[in-house]
């Protein structure tokens, strides 16, 4: 409620209906003063995130102590006392892939090692040490030169993509063995080719360039595969539920979204527990990340147990042929987008 004065006149602003009261029965818009002072917008602005914030956080509490309690308490009708479902899994996935990018580098995944040393690691040795390492890189055992190692290193970086064993400089030296009748590959074969021509001219045949773009385009599209895969989820639902009428496909997806907020949430609590004990090296913590991987899965079936109110052996049952299925909606989803990210390079 605002503390901006209400209008004397009761024709509604916003639709122009006569307002009882201080709300339009109708649209529901305040009859105030439509001239606000900046005190009262900066007002209004906080007292708009402090609503939020409190909504956020109460429908949090019971989001992660009651499995499936919110998800049936929606399809009940009582939503008011709780944050719009498909609003908060915006708010959660936007805040958990922020976090995301921001600390996990995909540069890190593709960084080139030898051994465990990075190039600029090995790069920076003295003499000595550089000897004694590049010894344990051959069979010989033989120091290298730096020039042989950076040698070895174009072997074994820069040899660009190929397909079928075989790199082609240009699209015409391709074309013209295609004319030649030496290459019959199929129309779906030479677009791979194509591509794998125009990536290794971009990138200079440097390998690990390439595999650091493709890997950035993959990680990239996680916010697309996850949204892609939740009508997904639902529908696997609605399959194994067919016979309860009661349920709607949008009660599956509703329920489909409070399990994504949940796991995003969590994975905000793995990601932080990874790099505690990155830090520390501490054992016990390895133990807790694994009990709270299975605990994931706990609260997934207590979840279905609580929403749709089944036995429990029933719901074991499709609990574990659930995830059968969605894993394989996943992987599907995963070869998709990784098509999708090596035409995208």
């Amino acid at each position: 409620m605002s503390h901006a004065p209400e209008r004397k006149d009761k024709n509604c602003l916003n639709c122009g209906t006569i307002v009882v009261g201080r709300y339009c029965h109708v649209c529901g818009q305040e009859n105030l003063e439509p001239k606000e002072s900046v005190w009262q917008l900066v007002t209004h602005f906080f007292n708009d995130i402090t609503h939020f914030d409190g909504k956020f956080f109460q429908t949090l509490k019971v989001l992660l102590l009651r499995p499936g309690f919110l998800s049936r308490e929606y399809m009940n009708g009582r939503r008011a006392s709780y944050l719009n479902p498909v609003r908060m899994y915006v708010f959660t996935s936007a805040i958990f892939f922020l976090l995301f990018f921001t600390f996990f580098q995909t540069g890190d995944v593709v960084k080139a090692t030898f051994n465990g040393k990075t190039i600029a690691q090995i790069n920076n040795m003295d003499s000595a040490s550089f000897a004694k390492f590049t010894s344990s890189l051959n069979d010989s055992a033989k120091p290298m030169t730096r020039k042989q190692f950076q040698a070895y290193y174009d072997t074994t970086f820069a040899s660009g993509l190929h397909f079928g064993g075989q790199t082609y400089r240009s699209n015409e030296e391709y074309d013209s063995l295609l004319a030649a009748g030496k290459r019959k590959d199929s129309w779906l074969e030479r677009q791979f080719i194509y591509k794998q021509i125009a990536i290794n001219q971009k990138y200079n045949n440097n390998s690990q360039q390439i595999i650091s773009a493709f890997t950035h385009g993959i990680i990239h599209s996680l916010p697309q595969m996850l949204f892609v895969s939740l009508p997904l989820l639902a529908l696997i639902l609605k399959l194994l539920y067919v016979r309860r009428k009661q349920f709607y496909y949008v009660s599956h997806g509703i329920f489909a979204i409070h399990l994504y907020i949940f796991i995003f949430i969590s994975q905000l609590v793995l990601f932080s527990l990874s790099k505690l004990n990155d830090a520390v090296h501490w054992k016990p913590l390895s133990s807790v990340v694994g009990i709270f991987i299975i605990g994931l899965f706990v609260y997934e079936y207590l979840s279905m147990k609580n929403f749709y109110k089944q036995g429990w052996i029933k719901t074991f049952f499709k609990f574990l042929l659930l995830n059968f299925l969605f894993l394989i909606i996943l992987v599907v989803v995963f070869v998709i987008f990784t098509f999708f990210s090596f035409f995208n390079i």
